[in-house]
């Protein structure tokens, strides 16, 4: 196999430094021609989900794509199944009680997962038997993979322990941004709650984890996990496993192989399953859509998280569109086009329609930096076309839990349910199917799918006159973590959440019914005002905060680009996504400010008269309580 390389500064400058542009047909295993929270009970397992299926891949080569022949057969559980089937089953029937079921099919059914079988044929890369890896002298885990353009990425194998002589299927867990692979074969739990080496073993999985490119033990340079580099090179560690004993395999090459992971270790699942066949099934957990919209949003640089990622990969080999972008941000409170257009260009947001396999998203609804809207955008695309997916929002991601996280919503126990069901092929363990989430209470609603029903708005409108000043902004919180939710990364997350602004225009948002709100409220605006010359852009921000409890709702604050040109200007914007259980007689309240220690710093030094505020926020129906909190 041959790989082409542009001159990426000449040919291709929006792609950015040291990206290779690689033919659809040049890309390994292609099918074409040519932060978390954990819970205590695993309470989202799906009824009816029972039969067992098998299938059938074939490539159409008119089409472009693959099928997949869908048939369900009654038959036994894989070998080796260690999951705690009476708890799965018995809150099985606690939703089947909340009408959440689901009907299994007796017919075959054609779709376009990507889920393979034993007699499907996805096939390998040409050259992936020709992978090789040295073994690192002193730790019999770790070896040194050649990936495709000889970068060296350093892997930890921990075969199941338990197999007794029988082949596993295996799961590749990625790890965060600026991270080594986790290497702790002890812990009853992973970091912030995601699912450890040990749960998996648990559930009867081999399991690899790697030091991506730049990080670590590893060579090269950090791509922010793009296909053609970081996904590449799990097409190289893919490989390597398929030649290693007790690895359950559907045919020469073809290992039986899921991905779970948080953050970076989320992107890396869409940038392989993208281009690999070999993928039967992948959990993102607090991953993104676009990383313009997560950390760009409406041109607005997110600079509190922006700072902490920077800081994080100290001492990485970063491509240099990174940290310049970094110090442009700092200096104008804007980013070039060229830096501009490599993170766009880092997905998954343009090749979620080669993600045909079964997806877990699983997002935080205090997450900050990959907000809500990030993990909605990927279901409801994957949705559209027909790809398994499910959601669940959890209290935690990039972002400090300040209420009460409830224990419904399990991150760990959900991704290796998905894992045995639609990797080790059990069908006595029931994934989870449709949409959950927890309020600020620790009460946990599900619904067979996302968006849903509409059932009004709770609306307020008001105006006012906002300084553009530094003093009084928006955050640091002034409520401290949830004892119950505390997790590491409150220590950074912490500093960069929005809190009560004193320096604000604010208006009262009655509740004039119990209801729950879930969704993105609107805002609009009818506004004047005007502002020294400068560089920087002109912004104000808008919140939402509940009085009673003083704590932003789900910690999200959103840039509101303003024209201050002394004209009368109207404006109509979404607000990030939020869900909360709104209590008759109580008020929320939105905040207009002038800063936060979420986003940089706007141009400032006049103000902005708002005539006419009106914010509306979705209530909706259709939701069913799976715990009280």
């Amino acid at each position: 196999m041959t790989d082409t390389f542009l001159d990426v500064e000449e040919q291709h400058p929006a792609v950015g430094v040291d990206e290779p542009v690689v033919a659809e047909s040049q890309r390994s295993g292609d099918r074409r021609p040519g932060l978390a929270r954990p819970g205590r009970v695993p309470a989202l397992a799906w009824p009816g989900a029972g039969a067992r299926y098998t299938g059938n891949r074939t490539y159409d080569e008119h089409e472009g794509k693959e099928t997949t022949a869908m048939t369900p057969q009654g038959g036994t559980p894989v070998k080796g199944t260690r999951l705690r089937r009476a708890v799965l089953s018995g809150l099985v029937v606690a939703l089947s009680a909340a009408g959440l079921t689901a009907a299994t099919s007796s017919t075959a059914v054609a779709t376009t997962s990507g889920a393979s079988s034993a007699s499907g044929t996805c096939r390998p890369p040409g050259n992936w038997a020709s992978t090789t890896a040295t073994p690192v002298p002193g730790t019999p885990s770790d070896f040194d993979v050649t990936s495709f353009d000889g970068t060296k990425i350093r892997v930890h194998w921990f075969p199941d322990p338990s197999a007794g002589g029988q082949d596993r299927p295996t799961v590749l867990m990625g790890p965060g941004w600026g991270s080594s692979g986790d290497t702790d074969t002890s812990s009853a739990a992973g970091l912030q709650g995601a699912i450890s080496i040990g749960q998996l073993w648990q559930g009867g999985f081999n399991v690899l984890t790697w030091d991506p490119r730049g990080f670590g033990k590893s060579g090269g340079r950090a791509q922010t996990d793009s296909p053609q580099f970081e996904g590449r090179d799990v097409t190289a560690i893919i490989n390597w496993v398929a030649r290693q004993h007790g690895v359950e395999l559907d045919r020469p090459g073809v290992p039986r192989v899921g991905m779970v992971g948080e953050s970076y270790g989320g992107g890396i699942q869409f940038a392989t399953a993208e281009q690999d066949c070999r993928i039967d099934a992948i959990a993102p957990t607090i991953a993104w859509h676009s990383l313009g919209t997560s950390l760009d949003k409406s041109q607005t640089p997110k600079e509190g998280w922006s700072n902490v990622l920077l800081a994080a990969a100290a001492g990485a080999n970063l491509n240099p569109v990174i940290p310049a972008a970094s110090k442009e941000m700092s200096a104008t409170g804007t980013i070039d086009a060229k830096a501009r257009a490599f993170f766009l260009s880092r997905g998954p947001s343009q090749y979620l329609d080669r993600i045909k396999v079964p997806t877990l998203i699983l997002q935080g609804t205090v997450d900050d930096l990959f907000t809500l809207d990030e993990g909605i955008a990927n279901y409801e695309t994957l949705k559209k076309q027909g790809t398994t997916v499910s959601m669940a929002w959890f209290c935690g991601g990039h972002g400090v839990c300040l209420t009460d996280p409830g224990t419904a919503i399990d991150v760990a126990q959900l991704s290796l349910a998905w894992m045995q069901h639609y990797v080790a092929r059990d069908s006595s363990v029931a994934p989870f199917k449709g949409f959950a989430f927890v309020d600020q209470d620790g009460t946990s609603y599900a619904a067979p799918t996302y968006p849903l029903p509409g059932a009004g708005a709770f609306v307020g409108t008001g105006s006012g006159t906002l300084a553009l000043k530094a003093g009084g902004g928006s955050g640091p919180p002034t409520v401290t973590p949830n004892a119950q939710a505390a997790n590491a990364i409150d220590v950074v997350a912490y500093g960069v959440a929005p809190g009560p602004a004193t320096n604000a225009v604010d208006v009262s948002v009655p509740i004039s019914h119990d209801g729950v709100v879930v969704g993105a409220p609107s805002l609009s605006l009818t506004y004047s005002g005007t502002v020294p010359a400068g560089t920087r852009p002109t912004r104000v921000f808008a919140q939402l905060v509940d009085p009673t409890t003083g704590i932003v709702l789900n910690n999200q604050i959103t840039p509101v680009p303003v024209v201050l040109n002394g004209g009368t200007h109207t404006l109509t914007i979404p607000l990030e996504t939020v869900g909360y259980t709104a209590a008759s007689g109580t008020t929320l309240e939105l905040q207009l400010v002038a800063t936060t220690v979420a986003y940089i710093t706007p141009r400032l030094g006049g103000t902005v008269h708002f005539s006419h505020i009106k914010v509306s926020l979705p209530i909706v129906s259709g939701l069913h309580v799976l715990q009280t909190g």
